[in-house]
């Protein structure tokens, strides 16, 4: 087992490839109209099928209708939802029973304040996605290629797995998982060339550190297997 690595905001044949070739453990297809990462219903359906059961794949969405929700999970087939709006615990709930699948809820996170939020979706959401909040201006909840205090997570507790995002790149990523002790995480703009344009040299190179490091820190395996997905 290794840490479980999340490539997201795909949106070509060429980065899939790259993703499945070097390793990657999940993908991401993002339905937010205003990322330049957006992709169309068409699109990530064929970039779904393409990928086929090689890689899991995750629907990510910001707030989005139940109509929209409905036509994502009929067309792309995604394997987990992930909801990075204000969706209340209710509503992850519902989303859960209806579509029968597993649910990662991301969150802003600034300060050690901000974890209180995620006290309501304890034993709802299968996963805890922890983002950066978004630098004044930007229209985007994630994908904006800051970071958090990865030390605010030494005295953060939760029985729900936690997935590690925001601002991670190859430059980073040992640093990340040394302070966090993150066993999933979750990368967009530190493998693009440009935003929303995937780099599959940059790809390979990421992964093939986190794996390095996987095997150069003895990566507790017992504990990937108590907080992988699904």
């Amino acid at each position: 087992m290794h840490t479980e690595i999340k490539i997201c905001g795909l949106s070509t044949q060429e980065a899939v490839t790259a993703c499945i070739d070097a390793g990657a453990d999940l993908i991401g297809f993002i339905f937010f109209e205003k990322s330049p990462r957006h992709l169309t219903l068409q699109t990530a359906a064929e970039l779904s099928a393409f990928a086929g059961k090689k890689v899991g794949k995750i629907a990510v969405t910001v707030n989005a209708s139940d109509k929209e929700l409905d036509a994502i999970v009929a067309q792309v087939k995604p394997d987990f939802l992930q909801l990075h709006g204000k969706e209340t615990p209710d509503q992850v709930s519902l989303i859960k029973k209806k579509y029968d699948l597993p649910v990662v809820k991301a969150f802003a996170i600034r300060t050690g304040d901000d974890f209180a939020q995620l006290a309501t979706y304890e034993g709802i959401a299968d996963r805890f996605l922890l983002d950066a909040k978004a630098p004044k201006g930007s229209d985007l909840p994630g994908g904006n290629g800051v970071s958090f205090d990865w030390n605010l997570l030494a005295s953060f507790k939760t029985n729900t797995p936690v997935m590690l995002s925001g601002g991670l790149d190859i430059s980073n990523i040992k640093d990340a998982l040394d302070i966090s002790q993150a066993s999933s995480i979750d990368v967009s703009s530190g493998v693009e060339s440009s935003p929303g344009i995937k780099d599959v040299a940059k790809i390979a190179s990421f992964i093939k550190t986190v794996r390095e490091y996987d095997l150069s820190s003895g990566f507790d395996k017992a504990e990937q297997k108590a907080n992988s997905i699904g």
